[in-house]
């Protein structure tokens, strides 16, 4: 088992103590090399050690967490957002990191989150996409305009997306397939109650429990053998009869916010 040197950011004592105690109990391929109640000495800890993961909080006084970022990327670490951060942020994080942990941190929750690390952690040669992840990450977070690129575990790496390209999500079991405007697919291994918590809800609706479309990319739509959707790459969605009236409610406001548009 490989050996994650780890750093704790966060600007709370009793948080900065309880992950601590946390990771020595549960977690044995974590080496905590120091722990951090500020960006500042977060950064002086990473010019001292080589270290592989970080426990980065969001909010903190002076510099918040994302302050941090240019320096991770530096150090070529890997990130796990520790947070009680507003529901925005927590999408965006959703969207973007390599994984989170909602305070009070669950130990089952913090076990799959150092799980998840370490085969990061031997997936370096995907730095390169890793850190373009941060970045939309903070972009997303500064701009406070939405979501705009999802990254998405492919394989052995990861692929980074606009939300604008993805016409619809179909679910396979545990899988989701994400069908984009160029004809390209991507499977993912998480299902898609995780991308419907994630995804704008002005433009992407769940019409079906194996569906999600993008309202942008719906070409027409017929009643006659119960609703279905014809979209852009013509393939036809059907539309569960529980979810109608949801989708065409939200068909009508994305109508109007595009007439709108100058």
């Amino acid at each position: 088992m490989a050996t994650l040197n780890t750093i704790i950011v966060d600007d709370e004592e009793f948080a900065r103590s309880s992950l601590y105690f946390l990771l020595q109990e549960n977690c044995p391929q974590v080496n905590i090399c120091g722990i951090a109640k500020s960006v500042s000495e977060a950064r002086t800890l990473l010019q001292q050690y080589e270290i592989d993961l970080i426990f980065l909080d969001i909010a903190m006084p002076g510099e918040n967490g994302f302050s941090l970022i240019p320096q991770v990327q530096e150090a070529n670490a890997t990130v796990v957002f520790t947070t009680a951060y507003d529901q925005y942020a927590l999408k965006a994080i959703k969207a973007n990191a390599i994984d989170y942990l909602l305070k009070p941190i669950d130990i089952d929750e913090l076990i799959e989150a150092v799980e998840k690390a370490a085969k990061h952690h031997l997936l370096k040669t995907n730095a390169l996409i890793k850190n373009s992840s941060l970045k939309n990450l903070e972009t997303d977070l500064k701009e406070q305009k939405g979501i705009n690129r999802l990254t998405l575990p492919i394989g052995q790496g990861y692929r980074v997306v606009e939300v604008d390209d993805i016409i619809h999500i179909e679910a396979d079991s545990n899988y989701s397939i994400f069908h984009l405007k160029n004809r390209e697919k991507a499977t993912v291994s998480k299902v898609l109650k995780d991308y419907e918590e994630i995804l704008p809800e002005d433009r992407f609706v769940r019409v079906h429990k194996s569906s999600i479309v993008n309202l942008k990319y719906v070409k027409e739509y017929s009643n006659k053998n119960g609703l279905l959707l014809l979209l852009v790459n013509d393939e036809r969605i059907a539309v569960s009869r529980r979810r109608a009236s949801d989708f065409f409610d939200k068909l009508k406001l994305y109508a109007v916010s595009q007439n709108e548009k100058p």
